[in-house]
């Protein structure tokens, strides 16, 4: 998993990077493989907000968060990000799950 970090017209501290990184290892989870996570933080005063993109396997999942200081939206983002990955995973496996049916006559 690769994790890459950047400030819109602010600096990333290292406090803030390593706060990055730790909460999005609770994404790794959910996926096997290598991903590529690229995270903006920006300053929208008086809010602080956090936007990331998700490369995994055929997808791209996206999301963005608002909060009162930059911790608590890089905290909802990582919620929202799970959430999205959780759905695809469901997917993935419907879709699995529906081609072995299909493949063994049952709906013929």
């Amino acid at each position: 998993m690769q994790i890459e970090t950047y400030g819109q017209q602010m600096e990333v501290t290292p406090a803030l990077r390593s706060h990055v990184e730790t909460r999005f290892e609770r994404l790794a989870r959910h996926f096997e493989g290598d991903c590529e996570i690229r995270v903006q933080l920006a300053l929208e005063k008086p809010q602080h907000k956090a936007i990331a993109t998700i490369n995994v396997a055929g997808r791209t999942l996206h999301g963005d968060a608002v909060g009162p200081d930059m911790y608590a939206a890089i905290d909802l983002l990582v919620d929202k990000l799970d959430r999205q990955l959780i759905k695809h995973k469901e997917k993935q496996l419907e879709q699995r799950k529906g081609e072995g049916l299909a493949k063994s006559g049952v709906f013929e």
